[in-house]
């Protein structure tokens, strides 16, 4: 399928051939007829991605300071490395657009194929040929409202939430300042709720359309006499700002026409620096609107598909989302006298053009059409194949996320394994993978890599809840198989995967990559000799992530001690050269701000070695992230973030260092992986994979019912 993309790195606005991505759980697969380009947020997103690399430091400060920050922990090199792999992730341009539903994932009752559909969410409703899109960012839309006009309901649901947010009264009076798009949608809203509405803009092409709609409307230099008039000197009962300037002077214009405690709420992007005599004279209230309606940001509700109650909360996104489709199909909100450009998905670039104004047209709403028709879905993009040397190890990918880009495929590509093929379920990231890193091929389809008569190996990189689900497959397909961490999420996941086990000759390894560092070999080395038992204690500077963020999910991430501590209880395994027999877990308070991430669990051995595992959210993240000090047989060794190692014995110190930066052994443990397909021995102890997993699962229960627990 044809799909517009905007690389951040070179600023090309392009349109490639992608994978037709496969619908997951709670949502469905839209074929496009219409979509909506945003003159606000997609034309800011072009111009950042056409700054240079000066331009766009200076327009992020923010981004700046954590690229040094990463730099003076991890080295220079790893941390260019990972700053040039983000900025030359593809990214989806689009959240509007409408079309109707090929193919439902599960969970989509309600919904059926065929239905008619708006669609919304940066991310899903994008400029492509096809889209997946959550259940609650659909909206159903009658056979009488035609696919151009339902593909403004996003910016329409945006336009409402807003015009919600001013709480105005019917015979109320509302300024709508800048009006664009978004602003000529409001003051329809507006009037379709019986106010009575003024549009205010600093281009006299825009006054005059809105004037041919039937509103009162004036330019920035009238505006304050015209709204005193308009109101009877009384001033606007509420503002709504949808100009879209860095400009400090609509929230100024804004408190000079409202009426004495009015609201304000701003839907554009505009200055944020208030004149106070005038907001405190008045006693003024300012919103800033946030999208397009409460569910917004909350992966919960966006990708979920959990609702929220109509009782408590009357408008959300998805409601908002219907209403307007209501009103667009009830004739109180028309859009199609704002559409001044169509445009084919093939020349989509034209429409940046325009938007930028490097093409110096009017614009109000510029559309992008797509074929109508049945057309083949194709779910895999075909790629010249990289000449590599004959290989054992013949590859296929399932997962194309950050850690595969930034991390994996890099060591990939420079190792001989055959590349075969990579699939992610949005089809945009395999294709940028396949293209970057030399596979013969993309698809959006998991099964297709497990099926694959020429992939011999599969490596499972997505979300944790999926690892034991599709090892198992690899494994009844006869396929080896490499699986990020963790192993399993729960213990019903990892019974299931102990017993494919027992039933298949094919090989695993997890990717506890820490043991196959190379300071970490020269610190077992160390060891190597000891007769008594050792004492290791890993400390873990993890840093804060949200409530909100996926791995805190218990169902797809399984907690941050399960989905990362278990790296770092494998590595105290590897030293030991034992799983722990035993776990005492404490936390600190959570206090509403972190999930189980403050968390100190000491593990026994069967040789009565003792590991310290402290892993913690709640620090500074300047500091370097990992340490680790052992202790025993007279000896003391300590591994600094894997950039170094001290050794002492007898008196006698030997410091080892990375003299590029960090290595946590990514190269090393494919290499092993290579090396197990050959002799068919894996890299790490079975036993080992399944205990680590569970005393992660054990070090959980330990923390929650407060008693040591038996492994």
């Amino acid at each position: 399928m044809k799909q517009l993309l905007q690389n951040l790195k070179t600023g090309q606005a392009i349109i490639e051939e992608v994978p037709v991505p496969s619908p997951r759980k709670g949502m469905a697969l839209i074929k496009t007829s219409a979509s909506l380009v945003s003159a606000g947020t997609e034309r800011m997103v072009v111009e950042f991605a056409e700054k240079n690399l000066v331009g766009k430091a200076r327009s992020r400060p923010d981004l700046v300071k954590q690229v040094i920050d990463k730099a003076l922990r991890e080295g220079l090199l790893n941390t260019a490395q990972a700053a040039f792999n983000k900025l030359d992730e593809p990214m989806a341009l689009g959240y509007s657009s409408a079309g109707a539903i090929v193919e439902l994932g599960e969970n989509m009752d309600g919904f059926h194929v065929g239905q008619r559909v708006a669609c919304a969410g940066g991310g899903y409703a994008s400029h492509a040929e096809y889209a997946v899109v959550p259940r609650n960012l659909l909206a159903p839309i009658p056979d009488h409202l035609d696919f151009e006009s339902a593909a403004f309901a996003t910016l329409g649901a945006i336009a409402l939430h807003g015009f919600r947010l001013a709480e105005p009264k019917l015979g109320e009076s509302v300024a709508v300042i800048g009006i664009g798009l978004l602003g000529l949608m409001t003051m329809q809203l507006a009037a379709a709720a019986g106010c009575r509405v003024i549009g205010i803009d600093v281009d006299p092409k825009r006054v005059a359309l809105a004037e041919t709609l039937g509103f009162s409307a004036c330019s920035r230099a009238q505006a304050e006499d015209s709204v005193q008039a308009f109101t009877v000197n009384r001033g606007a009962d509420s503002v709504v700002i949808c100009a879209d300037t860095p400009s400090n002077d609509p929230v100024t214009l804004a408190g000079s026409i409202a009426r004495d405690r009015a609201k304000i709420v701003a839907t554009g992007a505009v200055g944020l620096e208030f004149p106070r005599k005038i907001y405190f004279e008045k006693e003024l209230s300012f919103i800033n609107s946030r999208s397009y309606g409460p569910g917004r940001y909350d992966s919960l509700y966006e990708e979920g598909g959990v609702d929220y109650p109509i009782g408590y909360v009357r408008w959300t996104e998805g409601r908002n989302l219907e209403a307007v489709v209501e009103l667009m199909a009830a004739g109180k909100l028309d859009v199609a006298p704002l559409i001044t450009h169509r445009l084919p998905i093939e020349k989509a670039e034209e429409a940046y053009e325009i938007i930028t104004g490097k093409k110096e047209e009017p614009f109000i709403g510029v559309l992008l059409t797509y074929a109508e028709g049945k057309k083949k879905e194709e779910r895999r993009i075909e790629f010249p194949a990289v000449t590599r040397h004959a290989s054992l190890v013949k590859l296929g990918v399932i997962g194309a996320g950050l850690y595969a880009n930034a991390t994996l495929l890099p060591v990939l590509k420079n190792t001989e394994m055959e590349l075969v093929g990579i699939a992610s379920a949005g089809g945009l990231k395999a294709q940028h993978s396949a293209k970057k890193f030399g596979f013969r091929y993309a698809t959006s389809s998991a099964d297709e890599i497990i099926n694959d008569e020429n992939v011999n190996t599969v490596a499972i990189l997505t979300r944790h809840d999926l690892h034991s689900e599709l090892l198992i497959k690899a494994l009844e397909a006869g396929k080896h198989v490499f699986v990020e961490k963790p192993l399993a999420v729960n213990a019903e996941q990892l019974a299931k995967v102990e017993e494919s086990l027992t039933c298949h000759s094919s090989l695993i390894t997890v990717g506890f990559n820490r043991r196959f560092a190379p300071l970490a070999k020269n610190l077992a080395e160390f060891y190597a000799d000891r007769v008594e038992p050792i004492h290791v204690h890993y400390r873990i500077n993890a840093g804060y992530i949200p409530l909100k963020h996926w791995l805190h999910d218990p169902e797809q991430g399984g907690g941050r001690i399960i989905g990362e501590g278990c790296h770092f209880i494998d590595f105290v395994t590897f030293l030991v050269g034992e799983s722990p027999i035993s776990v005492s877990a404490h936390a600190l308070p959570d206090n509403g701000k972190y999930r189980e991430d403050n968390v100190s669990m000491i593990f026994t051995f069967p040789d009565g070695s003792i590991g310290v595992v402290d892993y913690l959210a709640n620090g500074d993240k300047s500091v370097p992230k990992e340490r680790v000090e052992v202790f025993g047989g007279g000896k003391v060794a300590t591994l600094n973030d894997y950039r170094s190692l001290e050794m002492v014995h007898n008196g006698k110190r030997k410091t080892i260092k990375n003299r590029l930066g960090q290595d946590k052994g990514w190269k090393d443990e494919m290499l092993a992986l290579a090396e197990a397909v050959k002799t068919g021995e894996p890299p790490n102890p079975y036993e080992q994979l399944i205990g680590v997993t569970k005393a992660s699962f054990a070090a959980v229960e330990s923390l929650r019912n407060g008693e040591k627990v038996k492994i």
